[in-house]
């Protein structure tokens, strides 16, 4: 999910009191410079922040901000992956919390990618990644994450719609082209990696009209197959703008382009193979067991 990082008034002296105390310079800071190492350190809270219960406007009001989640094994994991995800697009880690709940568990069921450079990651949403699909989902939706990071930096999608379903399903390609690359999760057989794909499709939703509409369930199991098959190809993230677009129209119905690509004709020739295939993801004229299987 993706933020543009702002502050509003709570009702209530309390919820004023902790959002004046919880705020700091950090929490505007822009997004790391390119040159800096890609393997910088994660950034710490400061006294004020771990004083604060506090989150932001988009969090319950008693969830907690924290760098670890609940184990140790876990929170190495996430956090190798941050550092592996930036790394593949040449950039430096941006700041990866984790957002927990004690008094509503469930509340933590979300992912933000904020414009300030910061990704907060619920305990909720990844418990149930994990549970349902193992370490893999979790590595899917932090690259759709990071994949909103990427698109704050270069002014992307190309693509504009009323609702946030370009941005979205753009960042579903980002997760699943990371998925695949060698220097990613290096995952070259879909069937190995079918239980992250029918997470995205789990979360996708029919508010077609809302401006918070993320793609339906077809077209985000079609958008991170895209995102695969561009995995064949290094590319940085204004080339795969173009080519994720180059055959978005697919994405939404199922029509793949079928002009040539004249920016990257390898592509084409590529994905040429590739068109019935998709079509019938989207239609869902391909099963769910059918779609496990591919290759």
């Amino acid at each position: 999910m993706k933020r543009n990082f702002k502050f509003c008034l709570l009702a209530g002296a309390i919820a004023a009191f902790s959002l004046s105390a919880c705020r700091d310079d950090k929490m505007e800071e822009s997004i790391l410079p390119e040159s800096q190492s890609a393997s910088a350190k994660l950034e710490q809270p400061g006294d004020l922040e771990k004083s604060c219960s506090y989150v932001d406007q988009y969090w319950s009001s008693s969830a907690v901000l924290k760098t670890t989640l609940s184990n140790s094994t876990d929170t190495n994991f996430m956090n190798a992956q941050m550092t592996k995800i930036a790394s593949l697009w040449g950039r430096s880690n941006p700041t990866l919390r984790f957002v927990d709940d004690p008094s509503n568990f469930n509340s933590t069921y979300n992912a933000i990618s904020y414009s300030t450079g910061k990704i907060y990651y619920g305990y909720a949403i990844y418990a149930d990644a994990k549970n349902k699909g193992g370490d893999i989902v979790n590595a899917m939706i932090l690259a759709h994450e990071y994949g909103h990071q990427l698109q704050y930096i270069f002014n992307l999608p190309t693509v504009n719609e009323s609702t946030a379903r370009p941005n979205e399903l753009e960042a579903d390609g980002f997760a699943g082209y990371y998925l695949r690359r060698p220097n990613g999760y290096n995952k070259t057989n879909f069937a190995e990696i079918a239980a992250a794909y029918e997470f995205a499709q789990s979360i996708g939703d029919y508010q077609t009209t809302s401006a918070n509409h993320h793609g339906t369930p077809p077209q985000r199991r079609s958008a991170v197959r895209l995102g695969f098959l561009l995995g064949q190809y290094d590319l940085n993230a204004a080339n795969f703008d173009y080519n994720f677009f180059y055959y978005y129209q697919g994405v939404l119905n199922g029509t793949y382009k079928m002009g040539k690509n004249s920016v990257n004709p390898e592509i084409d020739a590529y994905m040429s193979q590739y068109m019935d295939e998709l079509r019938k993801i989207q239609t869902g004229e391909i099963s769910a067991e059918e779609f496990k299987q591919l290759k």
